[in-house]
């Protein structure tokens, strides 16, 4: 059976059938409603964007330069030299015996909030495949203090991928 919907006009009770908005009777309303949608959607995807950028990305000078960080060169050729050197293969997943091809994050493994003067070290980046980004990143809130609203800890740095992983899969496996 279609999906369907009812007819967008006011006081319009007739069914349509999915994706149109507008019965056969009022369809020439359909390309106006989709523009005004669309002009919605813009309008409000600057707005997001500006207001993350601003209150949560660059919340102070801190955030800031850490921010302009990944739009150095710098960054660009160290991102580069991990991808290579790890083949593009996250590199928790294979400390557990999974390969994950085509993982193109580059993660600090010790994160630069928690130790700045390494963000620089390609010795401290990994290459990280989205599912160990999300755990790692919620790992390192509850460890390092990292993220909005946290308060660092005074934790000692974990450099080793193998510890991470056990410790992010104990906590969310």
């Amino acid at each position: 059976m279609p999906r369907v919907r009812r007819c967008r006009q006011p006081g319009c009770h007739a069914m349509v059938n999915f994706p149109d908005h507008y019965c056969q009777q009022h369809y020439e309303h359909e390309a106006e409603y989709l523009a005004s949608r669309e002009r919605w959607a813009r309008s409000h995807d600057k707005h997001y964007t500006h207001k993350y950028n601003t209150v949560t990305r660059n919340r102070d000078a801190t955030k800031r330069e850490q921010y302009n960080f990944y739009r150095t060169r710098q960054w660009a050729h160290l991102r580069q030299q991990v991808l290579d050197r790890d083949h593009y293969l996250c590199q928790y997943c294979k400390t557990i015996g999974k390969l994950t091809p085509n993982s193109k994050t580059v993660d600090h493994i010790v994160p630069v909030e928690a130790q700045p003067n390494s963000k620089a070290d390609i010795n401290n980046l990994a290459v990280i495949c989205r599912q160990c980004h999300h755990k790692k990143t919620i790992w390192e809130q509850t460890y390092y203090g990292t993220g909005n609203g946290n308060e660092l800890t005074n934790a000692d740095p974990i450099e080793n991928i193998g510890e991470i992983v056990k410790l992010m899969n104990d906590r969310h496996p």
